[in-house]
């Protein structure tokens, strides 16, 4: 699979990512900024439900692959090549700005009757002590078409 965002002018081929030990969401390598990963034990991007893809803002002295992530608008285009040979379409809805402490966990991974995307990074001001972003960036995106 393989991600396509113009208008932030991101690419990346996804890896598929589990649960950590601690059952938290694993994330892609820090030592690959520029990788992407979709979380495989949800749905499929275009398949009906809130498929997640999560990449950095940053790492290893970088800018990583959602470095722009909390550029995009209602509007703008996703586009996920999948393992079938087909392009899964959404277009972005929303974007939101989160304190990680109050994650919205329900609208990110709840069942939705619809098939959507949820694009999700770190951001807002960085914990020194912590070694980590207090907030995240997520866009919210529905599917508009399957090519």
């Amino acid at each position: 699979m393989e991600l396509k965002i113009d208008a932030i002018n991101v690419s990346s081929t996804l890896i598929p990512l589990g649960l950590n030990p601690d059952q938290t969401i694993a994330v892609p390598p820090l030592d690959k900024p520029s990788q992407a990963g979709w979380y495989r034990l949800g749905p499929t991007p275009g398949a009906v439900g809130p498929a997640v893809i999560l990449g950095h803002i940053n790492g290893n002295g970088q800018n990583g692959i959602f470095a722009r992530l909390n550029e995009l608008k209602p509007g703008d285009v996703v586009k996920v090549s999948r393992s079938d040979g087909k392009t899964a379409v959404f277009t972005v809805t929303k974007l939101e700005q989160v304190p990680k402490s109050a994650f919205p966990t329900q609208a990110v991974y709840g069942d939705t009757q619809a098939a959507e995307l949820r694009l999700i990074t770190c951001g807002g001001s960085f914990d020194k002590n912590k070694r980590s972003y207090n907030d995240n960036i997520i866009a919210f995106a529905t599917l508009t078409s399957v090519t």
